[in-house]
């Protein structure tokens, strides 16, 4: 798995693949296993906890720990933004910031959007793609689910560098993770059965949620659904449009 993250090692996609628009998964045997070990955390464990805590808590609540999550990003959606060279998303989010952060209550509301103040969301796999890295092998990571080897990497930056969501030396002031851990929890009760189909219901569960990944992650990326600057394709066209008509498609269920 460590190779996807070595510029020039063996997970290239070769001349053919990028001519075809194959989707470039060179660890599939090993991605398919943690998959399994997902499934399973997900089945036993995060899957009912989540079911469970979203109909314990009100919907309002809910919507709190998500804007409290999302304020906590927001500095580090304000550096990636910068290093972006994208200075309108980087006052903007300075600005959700601070608003939210004292008329919001600590970010437990969101105030900035009833003042009309664009989102703001990047993260530092967004910035290595704008740096001009390419989206390299398709992983699935332990605990975390489908990923890229570029967002692997950003997901690790991200963790490590914001100061307001990592403690290592209090785990007590990790309040961001713990935030980002009943967010994901929130959103995983409340649409529990678009997750579970694609999960439990799909004849592969590992193609499903790697094509709509993928999808979803070129489509923020590029603002259309096709591949984005990377080394899949010398063209504009998306080698994907067919597969992703319908997202939710299983393309193994025949």
């Amino acid at each position: 798995m460590l190779a996807a993250f070595v510029p020039g090692g063996c997970a290239t996609p070769t001349p053919e693949q990028k001519a075809s628009g194959e989707i470039f998964d060179p660890y599939e045997k090993t991605n398919r296993q943690i998959h399994k070990v997902n499934l399973a955390v997900d089945k036993v464990f995060f899957g009912p906890a989540s079911k469970g805590y979203s109909s314990v808590v009100p919907a309002p609540m809910l919507d709190s720990v998500g804007h409290f999550a999302d304020n906590l990003g927001m500095p580090a959606v304000a550096v990636n933004s910068l290093l972006q060279g994208d200075l309108e998303q980087t006052g903007t989010a300075v600005l959700r910031f601070v608003i939210n952060s004292t008329v919001g209550f600590a970010g437990l509301a969101d105030p900035a959007t009833a003042f009309d103040i664009a989102q703001a969301d990047t993260d530092f796999g967004e910035t290595l793609h704008v740096w001009g890295f390419g989206e390299g092998a398709y992983v699935e990571l332990p605990f975390y689910g489908p990923s890229t080897a570029r967002d692997s990497i950003g997901v690790l930056a991200d963790f490590f560098t914001n100061p307001l969501t990592f403690a290592p030396q209090r785990p007590v002031d990790n309040i961001g993770v713990i935030a980002s851990v009943l967010q994901r929890m929130g959103d995983r009760g409340r649409y529990s059965g678009t997750v579970d189909s694609i999960l439990y219901d799909s004849a592969d569960s590992y193609a499903q949620a790697r094509i709509i990944y993928l999808q979803n992650r070129r489509f923020e990326l590029g603002g259309g659904g096709g591949v984005d600057a990377d080394p899949y394709s010398d063209s504009s066209s998306d080698p994907y449009a067919d597969i992703y008509d319908d997202p939710y498609l299983d393309p193994y269920s025949e």
